[in-house]
Parts: structure tokens; C-alpha cells; sequence
């Protein structure tokens, strides 16, 4: 091996400590042959000997617990990624999982959403929250926009709108397989799934048999097939992207499979805009 690739970890180390303001810190600016911290002020925040913190930058030091991996990505002031860096560098795997659940998109993941015209697209979080969609998805898939947070969750909706069950071509397929991502999805990103578990545990055997069976399943690409009330059959091909840094959400975008689902949706995206401007024109004549 190398010696630019024998003790990526010590280097890393170093630049890291190097980058780090003393006075910031507390510890006295002083005469200081190199910038950032020095070795055993490291050694200090962290709680660890300054003899064996010297050894691990040199590369002898041995293999860090995670415990201490954590206490020096703390005295170290790492972000989320960079604290990735030091656990792959120190013991070839991530940190244990600590990603708070999503509730939100960005505004410019909002702007990504609805550039998508003819394509119904939204953002799932591991529990199924829907957390973003675009005008597209409302008038094809449901109207999240005039719903509660709390029912935009595709979950409850399969498992206790009998309307929605009877909407949805091959619902038994269609709900193990969305059980089997809630089970990989949340475990995978450290949620705790059990609230919603229980509670439709106590509304729906159905959900409750399946989620007993610990299946597991990832997303990933597939057909679609949908009753809509006011077009009838509609058939979707649908892809699902992963959102980098915030691993529990799925960006999942759906497109007509055909040129007569193309004409449907325009239709309906063309009906919903005819309401939105007929409603907004009701609304300033009564202004007025």
C-alpha cells in the first residue's frame, strides 16, 4: 500500500484539527507553530489519552470504538458528512443512523417538482408521509393539496378509505408491497414506524397480517394502474429517485404509459385550471 493511502484516517485527522480556532474553542491562541488545534486539546475534548490520540494520527493508534469516533467527530466539529468520512475512514461503514423523519421539501425542490407539466411527481418520506407534490400528481393521484398533513399519508389512505381501496387495481398486491418499504424504509433510515404501525394495527387486519409477515421491499420502478372518477382507466410507468442528504425521502415521478394517458392527463390538468381560473375570477368580482 502506498503511503498517500496507508493512514487516510490520521491525515484526515490532522487537516480536520487544523482547520479548528482555538480562541473559539477556549484554549488560549498563544504562540502556535501550526494553525488549528493542538493534539492534546483534541485529545481534551474528545476525552481521550493524548498519547493514543497522537498514535492514531500517526497511524498505530488501532481501531476506534464508534463511541469515540463520535466524541471526536464532536471535539472536531464535523458535519453530518464529514462524520461519515471519519467512520468509513476508521472502520469501512457509516455511523449508526440518526436522520430525524422529513416533514418538508425545499423550495427549489418544489420548483423541480412542478417543471415536471404532464408527469405526476411527488416526495414520500420512509412512513409514507407525502411531503411534496406538483399540480399533475393532485388531479391524477389525489388532492393532497385540500387535505390535513396528517392524511396525506398514502398508508392510511389504502387502509381506511374503503373509496380509495376500491379505486386501485390490484390492491392487495399493491399494499404488501407498500408494507414491505415501510418496514425496509424505516428501518434503513432509523425511524421509529411503530406509532403508525399501531395504529393501523387497530383499524385494519389486513395491515395488521401483513405487517406480521416482515417482508421487505425497495421502491425502485414499475407500472402503475388507476381508476380516476372523472377518466376512467389511466396507466402509469413510474420511476423513484433517491434525494441526496436526506436519505429518507423518495422522489417518485410518474408518466403516462401511453399516448391515450398523455390525452388524459391533459385533459384533467386542463379541466383543474379552468376551475383555478373560473374560482380566482368569482373571488375579484366579489372584491370588486
Amino acid at each position: 500500500m502506498s503511503e498517500e493511502n496507508s493512514n487516510q484516517l490520521g491525515r484526515y485527522l490532522k487537516d480536520r484539527r487544523a482547520r479548528l480556532d482555538p480562541a473559539t474553542l477556549g484554549f488560549p491562541p498563544g504562540r502556535r507553530r501550526t494553525p488549528g488545534l493542538r493534539r492534546e486539546e483534541v485529545a481534551l475534548l474528545a476525552n481521550v489519552s493524548a498519547t493514543w490520540y497522537t498514535w492514531l494520527e500517526q497511524g498505530r493508534g488501532g481501531a476506534p470504538s464508534a463511541e469515540v469516533l463520535e466524541r471526536l467527530a464532536r471535539a472536531l466539529a464535523l458535519n453530518n458528512i464529514e462524520r461519515e468520512h471519519l467512520f468509513l475512514l476508521a472502520q469501512n461503514r457509516l455511523p449508526q443512523i440518526r436522520h430525524a423523519q422529513t416533514q418538508a421539501i425545499s423550495p427549489r425542490l418544489q420548483r423541480i417538482l412542478d417543471a415536471l407539466t404532464f408527469c405526476p411527481a411527488l416526495v414520500k418520506n420512509a412512513t409514507w408521509d407525502i411531503v411534496g407534490w406538483n399540480q399533475a400528481a393532485s388531479v391524477v393521484l389525489a388532492n393532497y393539496e385540500s387535505m390535513a398533513p396528517r392524511d396525506r399519508n398514502l398508508l392510511r389512505m389504502m387502509f381506511t378509505d374503503p373509496e380509495k381501496k376500491a379505486r386501485v387495481p390490484h390492491w392487495p398486491q399493491i399494499v404488501r408491497f407498500l408494507v414491505a418499504t415501510l418496514r425496509r424504509d424505516t428501518a434503513r433510515n432509523g425511524i421509529d414506524a411503530q406509532p403508525l404501525v399501531d395504529e393501523l394495527s387497530a383499524v385494519s387486519e389486513e395491515f395488521r397480517q401483513l405487517w406480521h409477515q416482515h417482508d421487505v421491499e425497495s421502491f425502485g420502478e414499475g407500472t402503475k394502474e388507476i381508476w380516476h372518477a372523472q377518466c376512467g382507466p389511466l396507466k402509469l410507468e413510474y420511476a423513484t429517485f433517491a434525494i441526496d442528504r436526506q436519505p429518507d425521502l423518495g422522489l417518485m415521478i410518474y408518466q403516462p404509459a401511453g399516448d391515450e394517458d398523455l390525452k388524459k392527463i391533459q385533459q384533467l390538468l386542463a379541466r383543474a385550471q379552468a376551475v383555478t381560473a373560473e374560482t380566482a375570477l368569482l373571488s375579484l368580482r366579489k372584491k370588486t
